[in-house]
C-alpha cells in the first residue's frame, strides 16, 4: 500500500490492447504504451518501483476477470489500473449490463487490493471515425458506469473521451484504433495528471494544422485499411478468433523499471 505520503512503489496494469500498449513500438519488438510511461516517471521519483502489466490485446471483460483480476489483486500494489469493455461494446450482441457489472466487479476487486485505482473515460471515436457511431451509445453508457463506480470506489477517473485532441488522427496508428507514441504519450500526461502529478505537457492541446493531402490520399488509406486491418478483423469475429489468442501478458511480475 502507499505510505502517508502517497509513495508508489508497486503499479500494476490490467486490460486490453489499450494499456498493453498497441501500437506504440519503440522497435524492439515489444509495445510500450502509456502505462509504461507513467511507471518510468513514478521510477523517477521511486527509484525502487516495481511495475507489473496484465494486459493483453483483443480481451473482452470477462476474460480480463477471469485471467488477470485476481493476480493483480494479489499483488496488492499501491496503484491499480483498469480498462476495459470497449472491445464488448463493438460487439453487435454486447449485453452493456453484463459488462458494467464485470467492470464494477474490477473495481471493487482492485480498490480493496490496492492503495488507489485508476480508471478511465474511454475515447470517443466518432469525430474522427464516423462509422464508430453505431457502437459509440453501448460505449457512453459504460462511460457513465465508470464515472458512478469510481465515485462509489474513490478511483480516479482518466477523462479520455472529453479531450478533443484525440479526434485527430495523427495520435492514431495506421490500424485507425490504436493509438500511436503520440497518443500514449499524451494519455500517461491524462493519467499522472488524475493522479495529481503536474503534467510535463498540455496533453489536451491541438496539434498544430496538418497538411493538406494529396489528392487521392484517403482514397489509397481507405483502401489499405479495409484490406489490412478491417477484413482480418471481420474475419476473427465470423472464426471466433481473437488478436490476443496466445498472447501472454508483457510484464506479468512486478519487476523494477530500468
Amino acid at each position: 500500500m502507499t505510505d502517508e505520503m502517497g509513495a508508489v512503489r508497486t503499479f500494476v496494469a490490467v486490460g486490453d490492447s489499450f494499456t498493453e500498449g498497441l501500437a506504440d513500438d519503440p522497435g524492439d519488438g515489444v509495445y510500450r504504451g502509456w502505462a509504461d510511461l507513467v511507471a518510468r516517471r513514478l521510477a523517477a521519483l521511486e527509484p525502487d518501483l516495481t511495475y507489473a502489466n496484465l494486459a493483453v490485446r483483443g480481451k473482452l471483460i470477462g476474460q480480463i476477470v477471469a485471467d488477470q483480476l485476481d493476480l493483480a489483486a494479489a499483488m496488492r500494489p499501491d496503484l491499480a489500473s483498469i480498462a476495459g469493455g470497449l472491445n464488448d461494446a463493438m460487439r453487435p450482441g454486447c449485453d452493456v449490463e453484463a459488462v458494467c457489472a464485470l467492470i464494477e466487479k474490477c473495481a471493487q476487486v482492485l480498490s480493496e487490493s490496492s492503495g488507489r485505482l485508476v480508471m478511465f473515460r474511454a475515447i470517443d471515436f466518432t469525430k474522427r471515425m464516423p462509422s464508430a457511431r453505431r457502437f459509440q451509445a453501448k460505449a457512453d453508457l459504460i462511460n457513465a458506469f465508470v464515472d458512478q463506480t469510481a465515485e462509489k470506489y474513490g478511483a480516479a477517473v482518466v477523462d479520455l473521451h472529453s479531450a478533443r485532441v484525440f479526434d485527430d488522427p495523427r495520435l492514431w496508428a495506421v490500424d485507425r484504433i490504436h493509438l500511436n507514441d503520440e497518443g500514449h504519450r499524451r494519455v500517461a500526461e491524462a493519467v499522472l495528471e488524475a493522479l495529481g502529478h503536474e503534467p510535463a505537457f498540455g496533453w489536451r492541446a491541438l496539434l498544430p494544422p496538418a497538411r493538406k493531402p494529396w489528392p487521392g490520399a484517403r482514397t489509397w488509406s481507405d483502401l489499405r485499411w479495409l484490406l489490412t486491418f478491417l477484413l482480418p478483423w471481420i474475419r476473427r469475429r465470423l472464426t471466433g478468433t481473437s488478436s490476443g489468442d496466445g498472447v501472454l501478458p508483457k510484464r506479468p511480475e512486478l519487476t523494477r523499471v530500468l
